[in-house]
């Protein structure tokens, strides 16, 4: 089901502490909900939580996920409508992992410029030691404007580690490892983003794992 962002959301992510022995993952930025749909039918231990601020794209499979499992449903998945900037309270200190694959408009504005305000409502649902992955796809030629209407630098794994680290610092989040993926990697990220980026050899796909400490 879609959960959108009204009072109606709270009956839903009350009941998540009765779900989430086996860990909390929050996949922001979602899309078409894929990978955590996926993610969800092989670790049914886990809970799962797809959150975009358009549920249009996951109508369908947000229905096939409330089927039987015999038939491709995920009882351990919930999708909820919201911006990163107006993540729901009910998930305050829950998450164990987060996940942002490829994002894109203001969601990439924020996220690879260091946002305070996103970088602490992130820091808000995470709970302590949380890890918090990111990975960024850019065509540097292809996306020149997009980079420019959204104020962004030019996206390296240096400045991975002299600009951007800093800011999560000071958020909160301790960077643990960063670098660019391999082509042959792409498949493994399990988003229908890097199905598409297949082929493109000028883009760069860069990643950051930081880790949630108490400030």
């Amino acid at each position: 089901m879609v959960v959108p962002p009204d009072n109606s959301a709270n009956a839903s992510l009350e009941n998540l502490s009765n779900l989430t022995a086996g860990g909390v993952i929050i996949d922001i930025g979602t899309g078409d909900g894929r990978f955590v749909y996926q993610s969800a039918r092989e670790n049914p231990s886990k809970f799962y939580v797809g959150i975009d601020a358009n549920a249009k794209a996951l109508e369908k499979i947000s229905i096939k996920a409330t089927r039987k499992a015999a038939k491709g449903g995920a009882s351990n998945l919930l999708f909820v409508q919201a911006a990163i900037e107006d993540l729901p309270e009910e998930l305050n200190k829950t998450a164990d992992e987060i996940h942002i694959h490829f994002p894109w408009g203001s969601l990439l504005r924020t996220v690879a410029n260091g946002d305070a305000h996103t970088l602490r409502a992130l820091h808000r649902i995470s709970a302590p030691g949380c890890l918090l992955e990111v990975v960024i796809g850019i065509d540097p030629d292809r996306d020149r404007a997009v980079l420019e209407r959204l104020d962004l630098a030019s996206l390296s794994v240096d400045y991975l580690r002299k600009v951007l680290a800093p800011k999560y610092e000071v958020a909160g989040f301790s960077f643990r490892e960063c670098g660019e993926v391999s082509p042959r990697d792409w498949p493994h990220l399990r988003s229908s983003w890097a199905r598409r980026l297949q082929g493109n050899k000028q883009r760069a796909v860069l990643y950051f794992i930081a880790e949630a400490r108490k400030v």
